[in-house]
């Protein structure tokens, strides 16, 4: 398939179970809303070293928090429900409690969420012991929060956050002529996914150019340099996919909340990066699977480059 010179293979990505939450950070200002946010999802790029995956989903107006505060909504993505729990305590108990004015909440509405429903995972009912027994509880309908006292005032968060069932490793590979080229392409992938709900790009900037692969040569290492998207390994490795053209691979990753949040986030992608054309650089674009052997989800390239031909303009 062609989209403006650029060849979009015929592949597909793998993506995998998760799960997932969404938490609401407030503060009396913007700033320091998202200075809680940034520092909570840091060092999350990737389960297999980081122990979560997590990202900022967007900002929020005061009118779309529950306190009537400036805030950030931020998404969680692990393997399990105990990881994503342990995940959540710590990072807010380092990075939001810490953090000047801030409060947390859950924010995954039962009553509208698309993701399946899990379980619920500890907020503040573990961060309350900070209090040192100065701590009080409030209930309003059928939701307890905590009031915990700091230096500032209080530190407020909900006791629990409701955690869903979700998808991660969604993934598109963005071959291109040079690196301006290919950073060109993912910038604008990346910009045009983050305006979509219910998704995530872990990596720095939304883009990760050491794409990996299962195995390695050396014993106890899980994953390894994917070699087949190497340039300066064109020639060398027997599984390369790359031609003579192309000078540089980048990849997103995608985490969502839903299989369909997932494909159109990569449908979004493949609309920016597609539509800056061959003439700008972007020469093909492909994605990373296992086979089918891994995971479950299954997003097939043509089909959602079919979407994106169908798209008006």
């Amino acid at each position: 398939m062609d989209i403006n010179g650029t060849l979009i293979d015929d592949t597909f990505a793998e993506a995998f179970p998760m799960k997932a939450t969404r938490l609401v950070i407030t503060a009396h200002t913007p700033v320091w809303a998202n200075h809680a946010a940034q520092s909570l999802t840091g060092f999350a790029t990737s389960v297999i070293g980081c122990g979560c995956e997590a990202g900022i989903e967007r900002t929020l107006l005061p009118s779309e928090t529950p306190d009537g505060r400036p805030g950030v909504a931020v998404l969680l993505f692990a393997v399990s429900s105990k990881e994503l729990a342990k995940q959540i305590e710590r990072r807010v108990g380092q990075c939001v409690l810490t953090c000047p004015t801030t409060a947390v909440y859950s924010g995954i509405d039962p009553a509208t969420s698309r993701a399946p429903l899990s379980d619920r995972a500890s907020l503040g009912a573990g961060l309350r012991f900070f209090g040192d027994g100065w701590q009080i509880s409030k209930m309003i309908g059928q939701t307890r929060y905590w009031r915990v006292p700091v230096m500032d005032g209080e530190f407020v968060c909900e006791e629990t956050t409701l955690t869903v069932k979700a998808v991660g490793g969604g993934n598109l590979l963005l071959l291109a002529r040079d690196l301006d080229a290919a950073l060109a392409a993912a910038e604008a992938a990346a910009d045009a996914m983050r305006a979509l709900p219910n998704v995530i790009m872990p990596f720095p900037g939304g883009v990760v150019r050491s794409g990996s692969k299962v195995g390695s040569k050396y014993a106890g290492a899980m994953a390894s340099t994917n070699d087949a998207f190497c340039p300066t390994l064109m020639g060398l490795s027997k599984k390369s996919e790359l031609t003579a053209d192309v000078g540089c691979v980048m990849e997103i990753v995608i985490d969502g909340l839903t299989d369909s949040d997932v494909g159109a986030a990569m449908t979004a992608g493949i609309a920016a990066a597609a539509g800056r054309g061959n003439r700008a650089g972007v020469l093909r674009i492909s994605a990373g699977n296992y086979g089918g052997k891994l995971g479950p989800y299954h997003f097939h390239l043509h089909k959602l480059a079919g979407d994106v031909v169908g798209r008006p303009g």
